[in-house]
């Protein structure tokens, strides 16, 4: 009887050791894609999100610095650049010495978040941006539904070059906003709550030196500027398709803080939070064409990182 029990004792032990061995696998066959140790022990999922934004972070580095300063990274970080093509059409803007050193700022920042994310994980070369004259036009010319004659030039004066760059940081932090609660690791929570803190001032900085400007017209084509942020930001949720997650300096009362004001110098939903975006909202937007998987307008050969990647 004792022998037959030990027996019995023992089998169970070995079936619990074997189904314990198997759970073991499993998380191990697992690990490899849920976990990565790309410098700082994030997710694979994690590391996908923050790379995401790398494209938007180069677009503004380059735009910031050129616009400015006449140079980007080529010039100022190489090794950021990591090798990627030179932007097309980009250069330096005519502007006031106010608005150069505000823009001069911005462009720092950028290579700061370029640094921070490339030191989390482990980053892409800077894809082909399109940063010309032309194809800041074609957004201008979609967002009214015709030509504009003449063709928008943002590096033409202060105005215009503030409206090309309202098109720009607000796109990237509904994406950080969308991220957040996709994230895991502290770390990737604590760099894009750093990301996203100075993205939005930089949006609400061009948003109060526009809205200070609201009522002027944007010359030669009489229509005030803005006129111009509620068609771009239109467009935007157009482009997004998912509902309104923009707004122009000036809206419906009831879309207003509260539904009690006009003036919109933040954009926010509801309860005045911020609106989040995903990574396919935002390639429809920055490619102009509606679609993750058809790649144009700022990225003519598409955007870098495994998200984009697996659209094309």
């Amino acid at each position: 009887v004792l022998s037959s029990f030990f027996l019995s004792h023992l089998a169970s032990k070995m079936i619990l050791v074997s189904f314990l061995l198997l759970i073991l696998h499993l998380l191990s066959s697992s690990c490899d894609e849920y976990f990565i140790n790309d410098k700082n022990n994030v997710t694979k999922s994690d590391a996908d999100l923050l790379e995401f934004p790398l494209n938007l972070e180069y677009m503004e580095a380059e735009f910031f610095l050129w616009g400015s300063l006449g140079y980007g990274l080529d010039k100022f970080a190489p090794q950021l650049a990591d090798g990627g093509p030179k932007p097309i059409g980009v250069r330096i803007a005519k502007l006031s010495p106010l608005i150069r050193d505000v823009i001069a700022q911005f462009g720092f920042q950028e290579v700061g978040h370029l640094r921070a994310i490339k030191e989390t994980v482990r980053g892409f070369p800077r894809p082909l941006l399109n940063l010309s004259r032309e194809s800041f036009a074609t957004v201008m010319n979609d967002a009214f539904g015709h030509p504009l004659q003449p063709s928008f030039d943002p590096y033409a004066n202060d105005i215009n070059y503030l409206l090309a760059s309202y098109v720009i940081p607000y796109v990237g932090l509904t994406g950080y906003v969308g991220a957040n609660p996709k994230l895991h690791s502290p770390i990737a929570k604590r760099l894009v709550a750093g990301l996203l803190g100075v993205e939005s001032g930089q949006d609400a900085v061009l948003r109060a030196l526009l809205y200070e400007r609201g009522r002027e017209n944007v010359e030669p084509y009489g229509i005030t500027v803005t006129e111009f942020t509620n068609r771009i930001s239109e467009l935007r949720n157009k482009l997004g398709r998912q509902g309104i997650k923009d707004e122009g300096l000036r809206v419906k009362p009831k879309i207003g803080a509260e539904g009690s004001i006009r003036g919109n110098i933040l954009a926010g939903g509801k309860y005045s939070l911020s609106y989040d975006r995903t990574p396919e909202e935002i390639l429809r937007i920055v490619y102009g064409s509606g679609q993750e998987s058809k790649p144009g307008g700022f990225y003519p050969n598409g955007a870098e990182g495994r998200i984009a990647k697996s659209y094309l």
